[in-house]
């Protein structure tokens, strides 16, 4: 259920004015790098080129799937997307080194090394915060509830799950993660981190549909 290249855009908070986000020009250098024109990288990821583009100029700043999916594409990381830079890759990740990121209202922690075959988050996502993102891409992901309650969507079924809850599925089961309580939820996460340019990835809004 891939969306059009020229299907709306995810509605996305704008920056602050003038502020240029610091994923913009990493998305760019990632993409050339990647060896991906802008539009078949819009093509990959379900976007539109025009809204690739703004992401990349930092006219718009996208939501923690955008950043998933555009790493998955890519063959990198979040944190190479963010620009975020790692000495060493340590086998242990302490707490205090653990800096909260928002995007798209979802609030991650890194909670995994850089640069390995699979990534580790930990995440807060808020009530009524992108319930509407339906994600399809390969490999697998593994999520764990530490604290609220999730409603977890793989393709038909509906799933409620709650703190010490967890489940482990593959990714091109079409799946949408939302929060159930008003306070959110709390939850860590892994996906497996497929180093090629050419892995393909869905992600889009469905309208007239609950998660």
């Amino acid at each position: 259920m891939s969306p059009s290249p020229d299907a709306a855009p995810e509605p996305g908070p704008e920056p602050a004015a003038g502020q240029l986000p610091a994923v913009a020009p990493q998305l760019r250098a990632l993409r050339r790098r990647a060896s991906l024109t802008l539009e078949a990288a819009a093509r990959a990821a379900g976007l539109s080129p025009a809204h690739l583009s703004r992401l990349e100029t930092g006219g718009r700043q996208p939501s923690l799937p955008m950043l998933l999916a555009l790493a998955r594409i890519y063959g990198t990381t979040v944190s190479e997307l963010l620009g975020e830079t790692v000495a060493e890759r340590d086998a242990v990740l302490r707490a205090a080194d653990m800096e909260p990121t928002e995007a798209g209202g979802w609030t991650y922690w890194q909670a995994g090394a850089s640069g390995r075959g699979m990534q580790a988050l930990r995440v807060h996502v808020p009530h009524g915060s992108q319930g509407d993102i339906v994600r399809v891409h390969p490999g697998e992901e593994w999520l764990y509830v530490l604290r609220g309650r999730l409603r977890l969507r793989l393709g038909d079924a509906v799933h409620q799950l709650g703190p010490g809850d967890s489940a482990h599925f593959d990714s091109l089961t079409p799946h949408r993660i939302a929060a159930r309580d008003p306070a959110g939820v709390e939850l860590l996460f892994v996906h497996t981190l497929l180093q090629s340019p050419t892995a393909a990835l869905c992600l889009g809004p469905t309208t007239g549909e609950t998660p």
